[in-house]
């Protein structure tokens, strides 16, 4: 099959009202307070925590990403608890090294999409917070 013939992919559905949106009618503070809910979360999980109580209810993506940078900082902390025991055998440091990188990386690319207007989605996320 020739990729010239073939039908345009359909995009993810979604039911979170924040891809139902248009890029255009998210507004300024919107996106920026999604961005401030995944920059929070360098105070580990209470940052996300209190931005995502205190703006779910206003603005559909801040309770999107909110919910995601909240359930990605529980995801880091859980692999974190599980470096500590290989720590006694010495590759328990360079993992902790690696999964505090991949956090700082992960948190700078979701908050330049979030502050796009984007519903980012973290990689390797247990998304417990629904």
């Amino acid at each position: 099959m020739n990729y010239d013939e073939q039908d345009d992919f359909d995009e993810p559905e979604f039911d979170d009202p924040a891809y139902d949106r248009p890029w255009d009618e998210i507004g300024k503070d919107e996106r920026m307070w999604a961005m401030f809910c995944h920059l929070s979360s360098f105070a580990h999980i209470f940052g996300p925590l209190v931005i995502w109580l205190i703006k779910r209810e206003e603005m559909p993506l801040v309770d999107d990403q909110g919910r995601e940078a909240l359930n990605f900082q529980i995801s880091i902390t859980i692999y974190a608890l599980i470096c500590v025991p290989f720590m006694f055998v010495l590759v328990g440091i360079p993992m902790l090294f690696a999964v505090a990188i991949f956090n700082i990386v992960a948190t700078i690319m979701a908050a330049i999409k979030a502050n796009e207007g984007y519903a980012y989605r973290y990689p390797l996320c247990i998304r417990f917070i629904n």
